[in-house]
């Protein structure tokens, strides 16, 4: 649903993996982080920044503690994350996480959901 944009059909579908990632594993766990990230990304691309924030937020602290700060899924977070700060106007800190983004992935190029 997701890819097709279909958002109201994939948004409780990615609530529920969310609940049951959480209820069966630890709060904490890199798949709930997954599970936040993805969707973090629905409410991002409609433009409901206040929704994904938090979720940006958890995902990424989740993803440095438990996978280390230099983990390729730490830069899918901060990839996310960079994409909320720089469609709210916050640019300074967006390409502070490009760039440690970027590093993370070793490219010079764009990353994930840049526009």
């Amino acid at each position: 649903y997701n890819a097709q944009g279909k958002y109201a059909e994939a948004e409780p579908l990615y609530k529920r993996s969310l609940t049951i990632r959480e209820t069966v594993l630890e709060p904490d766990h890199p798949q709930v982080a997954t599970s936040l990230n993805n969707l973090a990304e629905i409410f991002l691309a409609q433009g409901k920044y206040a929704e994904a924030e938090p979720l940006c937020k958890r995902s990424l602290t989740i993803r440095e503690t438990a996978l280390g700060p230099e983990h390729p899924q730490v830069a899918d977070s901060l990839g996310n994350y960079a994409w909320l700060l720089r469609e709210t106007g916050r640019e300074t800190e967006a390409d502070k996480m490009e760039a440690r983004a970027k590093a993370i992935r070793g490219c010079a190029g764009p990353i994930g959901n840049e526009k």
